[in-house]
């Protein structure tokens, strides 16, 4: 499968900002299932300062704003060509140790709500096997945290989205990964985008998660709606947590009021006869 995505993000300063400095996850990784066909990004009202690859083999791009500027707009635009791998990513690499990934930060941090939880969690246990053991316990997060838009936020964090009960993808995926680290397995987050059934103009990307099973390597979990990525997944970025894979994140400088609009259309690019 082919998908053609697009994805625009522009900031509006009521007052002009002086200097803003933002990173850039947005461009897919080469992987098991999916390979950059073509990809641009664009920012207008900025310039490019440095790209690299980080630890997490994501590639980022950092931009500086231009100063004095009353709008700026990232534009990201692309073609993947993608297959299903029943969501096998396949074995660990870049520079970040596989240990690295057990690690807890501020948003999975494990509380008393999420050690209960585990608790009541019906473990099949790892000898019979990786995969259904960590489906079952992507039934566990589904059932305890309702898929509820506005309820939850950035900052939210694992231990809150279960408090509350209610949440969205991101929240599913750091509940997700907390629960599998305390089970001993490396676990991150995935941003990216998933090509819907019913629509192609989104609201935002999407996030899941990814955890190292012995023998299967890194294996995707889709919360949210109940099954591993297939080929209507892209994987751009990885990190520890969301914060770690945020397709866009950085630093302003200035006393204005900042407005971000966000337009993504994700669409499958038909087979020409």
């Amino acid at each position: 499968m082919r998908l053609h995505i697009v994805h625009r993000t522009s900031y509006h300063y009521d007052t002009p900002m002086p200097y803003a400095l933002q990173r850039l996850r947005m461009i897919p990784k080469d992987s098991a299932g999916q390979r950059v066909v073509r990809w641009k990004t664009e920012v207008e009202g900025g310039s490019k300062q440095v790209e690299y690859i980080d630890h997490h083999n994501n590639h980022v791009e950092l931009f500086s704003f231009n100063p004095d500027q009353h709008e700026v707009v990232i534009h990201c635009e692309g073609e993947v060509e993608t297959s299903d791998h029943a969501g096998m990513v396949g074995q660990h690499g870049g520079s970040a140790p596989l240990w690295y990934f057990r690690r807890e930060t501020p948003f999975t941090r494990p509380g008393p709500a999420i050690r209960k939880l585990l608790r009541q969690f019906d473990d099949p246990g790892a000898a019979n096997g990786d995969a259904p053991r960590l489906h079952a316990l992507s039934e566990l997060v589904r059932g305890a945290v309702a898929y509820e838009v506005g309820q939850t936020g950035a900052t939210t964090t694992a231990e809150e989205a279960l408090n509350a009960g209610h949440g969205v993808c991101q929240d599913h995926a750091h509940l997700f990964i907390t629960l599998a680290r305390l089970l001993g397995y490396p676990a991150r987050y995935v941003s990216g985008y998933l090509l819907m059934n019913d629509r192609t103009e989104q609201d935002a990307g999407h996030g899941w998660a990814e955890v190292h099973a012995q023998g299967l390597g890194w294996v995707g979990f889709d919360i949210s709606n109940g099954y591993s990525p297939d080929e209507r997944y892209v994987r751009v970025a990885t990190g520890l947590d969301y914060r770690e894979a945020a397709p866009i994140g950085g630093i302003t400088f200035g006393k204005g009021n900042e407005a971000m609009t966000v337009t993504l259309t994700v669409q499958q690019v038909q087979a020409q006869q």
